[in-house]
């Protein structure tokens, strides 16, 4: 029999992200263009090389006046319409008649919005206008520069680009634009127990769902995955599959192999290749986690050997696995977003560790008298081996440790995980 190894102690999950963290620098930057660009993030700041708008631009449909002539009856001398430079200048009492967003012609400093006015009859064959109100310079006139001034930064580096944020850099004229390069990933699933989805399940296995449901959440935080397949419980091959990974990918998720039996060979490996910075984590589920580094071609390289039950897999990713891939990625905050949340029935808690209970979380007006609030529902049976407590689960609930019973109707905090 081999000898035991000493306990590693079980460090809060706050703790080991900090570790996890600590361990990152963002990847560096590619140019990409606009349409490829969507949910990346910013490695450059985007600077506006033009005032925005360039020129100065009618608010309203109206007429574009000289401001000082005040109400009367008034010549039309042109027309500015937009995407147009006027080719003629306002004197005063003229009024020339404007559309929104075009630019203003010489001479006018002002507009008067078409419901303030009145067409006369022709005058000597030429149009004519009845102002009804008088304006202050500026009026409805948005000046160059109004929107966005030569010089400004419109968006800083490190934010995530929606539709809003391309447009913003469509607005200033970029095609291209540098975003962080998205995270490599290579899963790997280990265990003689395992049989792929290719082929039946022999006596006494049962089929790989970890590696599925992984690179499932690896592509839906918007990383590249390497699907490394399934290493048997081999001191030698594991090494092999391992060193694939780490060649060919910046973070390496594997699952099973890292609790303190004797044909969990991962840990010992992670030593061999790296350095391994915790093994234990103080939660419910996914004790048994393992985080590790390794240099490999001149890059640090992240481990995350992730237990091999179902649900702690997949919870220990979502805690730790997906912050790493957001900073990587180079968020400025690659923390899990926190709600309050309302328990829609009581919940017992554990008495030796914290949990992180799988919940449906939906918007609920009735709670805190009709203002409203989220309303969290348990998924059921939280076994660690049930993969159906994760099933329209789109919240984890940070239930504290301790002896009792929450009652329904109290409030706990839940990391979002899904769609509200």
């Amino acid at each position: 029999m081999p000898h035991p190894e000493p306990t590693p102690p079980m460090l809060p999950v706050a703790e080991a992200l900090a570790i996890v963290l600590g361990q990152i620098a963002p990847l560096a930057g590619e140019s990409v263009s606009l349409p490829d660009a969507i949910g990346r993030v910013l490695a450059a700041a985007v600077v506006a090389s033009d005032p925005l708008p360039p020129f100065a631009a009618s608010v309203k449909d109206g007429y574009a006046v000289v401001a000082s002539d005040g109400p009367g009856d008034y010549r039309i001398v042109g027309e500015a319409t937009a995407g147009h430079v006027p080719n003629f200048v306002i004197r005063p009492g003229e009024v020339a008649y404007i559309t929104t967003g075009a630019p203003m012609p010489t001479g006018a400093d002002a507009v008067v919005m078409v419901e303030e006015s009145e067409l006369l009859p022709l005058q000597a064959g030429a149009p004519r206008v009845r102002i009804h109100t008088g304006v202050k310079p500026g009026a409805d006139v948005r000046p160059i520069g109004y929107d966005v001034t030569a010089g400004e930064t419109v968006l800083p580096a490190g934010i995530r680009l929606g539709p809003a944020e391309i447009g913003v850099i469509a607005t200033v004229g970029r095609a291209q634009v540098q975003v962080h390069r998205q995270p490599v990933v290579a899963v790997l699933s280990t265990g003689d127990e395992l049989a792929d989805l290719q082929r039946p399940a022999g006596p006494g296995q049962i089929r790989d769902s970890n590696r599925y449901a992984l690179a499932a959440a690896v592509r839906a935080v918007g990383a590249n995955v390497v699907d490394l397949g399934i290493a048997p419980d081999d001191a030698g091959m594991l090494e092999e599959y391992v060193l694939r990974g780490l060649n060919v990918a910046d973070v390496l998720l594997t699952s099973g192999g890292v609790s303190m039996g004797d044909r969990d060979y991962m840990k010992p490996l992670f030593r061999k290749l790296g350095e391994v910075h915790f093994e234990r984590l103080w939660m419910k589920p996914g004790k048994p986690m393992t985080f590790a580094t390794a240099e490999v071609a001149g890059r640090r390289r992240l481990i995350f050997g992730l237990p091999g039950n179902p649900v702690s897999s997949l919870v220990t990713f979502y805690l730790l696995g997906v912050p790493a891939l957001r900073k990587l990625a180079g968020a400025r905050d690659p923390h899990w977003h926190r709600v309050q949340a309302t328990l829609a029935q009581p919940l017992a808690l554990d008495g030796y560790r914290p949990e992180y209970h799988r919940a449906m979380l939906r918007w609920s007006q009735e709670l805190h008298g009709g203002l409203g609030g989220v309303l969290a529902t348990s998924t059921g049976n939280q076994a660690s081996s049930r993969i159906l407590s994760l099933r329209s689960a789109n919240g984890l609930l940070e239930l504290p440790h301790g002896e009792g019973v929450l009652p329904a109707g109290a409030t706990v905090t839940a990391l979002l995980i899904g769609e509200l």
